[in-house]
């Protein structure tokens, strides 16, 4: 994972707010989500469009189009169900990038960072992994242009690679991504439930089961990524 930001095409740009009552308004949401909009959120901007039309890569498995959405907060804080509200009620891959105001930082402190979650439209159902963050990052942080890519695909899989865990393979599917990010994030949750286990345990012959566990959940880890 790398701490980036990119240089998203002038002739992409869109700069739409969308009311944020959208996201909860018309269809069920989880319990606590409409609150989490109106406590965390100030505006959602819909920033930039990358599409055949505005930064000529034409679409690929169904990926016609990546939207940019700026989320300002009011206070830096952001609920994983509030990406999930506005990522499901947008049918297409999003990358968002967070901002909180200055003045709940210090000077030379970040207030920008980038967030996505893996996302697959299949059949009008969407299916999202975790999200995923840089770090906060100053808004003067100089910006990677996009990378090269063939298609919307390939696109979207190089703009969530710095986020994510993961090295995308060659030629690897949407689907088989999404199933190493979910493999990883099963094994990091087993990985540390034996940290947790090796801390506390007293008899020898125990930790060295768990040792000799914990080693073969990292080396599985290490294979997945």
């Amino acid at each position: 994972m790398a701490d980036v930001l990119f240089s998203w095409p002038a002739t992409a740009a869109v700069g739409t707010r969308i009311p944020k009552e959208r996201f909860y308004a018309q269809g069920p949401v989880a319990g606590g989500t409409k609150e989490k909009f109106v406590a965390e959120v100030s505006r959602v901007i819909w920033s930039y469009k990358l599409a055949l039309d505005t930064v000529n890569i034409p679409e690929m498995d169904g990926i016609s189009e990546i939207d940019v959405f700026r989320i300002d907060t009011k206070n830096g804080e952001l609920s994983d169900s509030v990406l999930t509200a506005i990522d499901k009620a947008i049918p297409r891959p999003l990358i968002f990038e967070v901002t909180r105001p200055k003045a709940e930082v210090g000077s030379g402190n970040g207030v920008v960072r980038m967030v996505a979650a893996h996302k697959l439209v299949d059949g009008g159902a969407t299916k999202l992994s975790g999200y995923y963050s840089t770090g906060w990052l100053p808004t003067g942080q100089e910006r990677m242009a996009l990378p090269n890519a063939i298609n919307l695909q390939v696109l979207y899989t190089a703009l969530l690679e710095p986020l994510t865990p993961v090295k995308i393979r060659t030629s690897e599917t949407m689907s088989e991504v999404a199933e190493r990010l979910e493999a990883v994030r099963k094994l990091d949750r087993e990985i540390s439930t034996l940290e947790r286990r090796l801390r506390t345990e007293v008899q020898l012959n125990r930790k060295v089961e768990i040792r000799r566990l914990l080693k073969t959940k990292q080396a599985l880890r290490e294979q997945q990524r």
